[in-house]
């Protein structure tokens, strides 16, 4: 008897865990590979706030989420071989861009960039004074001398890309994306372990029972044991 109800206990157990961890795999892992995408940095242009191999968590957000300042992964049709780049952005639809060289203005304010790479200066481009199309977005990388971005377009759109091709907003922590991540994870672990407790279960059953079965019953049996006996 002690034998079925291990048997039974084990899939009382996989009954909770199994549901459970169904839940969590497809909510928090389901979560996570709908909001957030993983990337890997592949140029020089937004050092040194990433560099060359960093792996970054990226994610998803509407055009309309996008402010001044998000590093965002962008793909731009016909720039960087159509593939997605990360770049910062500068100005939005409506702002006044200008920039010297030295530093940058919008809508007349200057701009505090302590994440730029400083002490290298870029010959290849001038001074530039632009209005953001409305539904678009001015992009800078970070190491200003070694980024292929706005300013190499400035006669396509005051070099503006549109909004609705950001692809994602690069984030600065992983706590949030852990945290989905985890759950997810944990979900498969409690899905797994309780599907062994469900066949450890069915297993314990069935053995109980093939047990009971080889045991002796009914009336006859006792008579018999004594008559061998005698």
């Amino acid at each position: 008897m002690r034998r079925r109800g291990a048997g039974g206990g084990l899939r009382v157990a996989a009954g909770v865990l199994v549901p459970l961890g169904v839940i969590l795999a497809l909510g928090g892992g389901g979560y996570f590979l709908t909001h957030y995408r993983g990337v890997t940095v592949m140029s020089q242009a937004m050092e040194p706030t990433y560099r060359v191999g960093e792996r970054l968590v990226v994610e998803r957000v509407d055009a309309d989420e996008v402010r001044r300042g998000d590093v965002v992964l962008v793909r731009v049709p016909g720039r960087a071989m159509d593939r997605p780049v990360l770049q910062r952005v500068i100005g939005m639809g409506g702002d006044h861009v200008v920039g010297d060289g030295d530093r940058i203005t919008v809508n007349g304010k200057p701009v505090d960039e302590p994440y730029v790479r400083r002490g290298e200066a870029d010959p290849a481009t001038g001074p530039y004074d632009v209005r953001v199309p409305e539904g678009r977005l001015f992009l800078l990388g970070d190491h200003r001398a070694n980024s292929y971005d706005s300013r190499y377009f400035l006669d396509d759109q005051s070099g503006s890309v549109a909004a609705s091709g950001v692809l994602g907003r690069a984030q600065e922590g992983f706590a949030v994306p852990a945290v989905w991540g985890t759950l997810g994870v944990l979900g498969v672990v409690l899905t797994l372990v309780g599907t062994g407790l469900g066949i450890g279960g069915y297993a314990a059953g069935r053995s109980a029972r093939r047990s009971l079965a080889a045991v002796p019953h009914g009336p006859w049996s006792e008579p018999v044991s004594r008559g061998l006996a005698d």
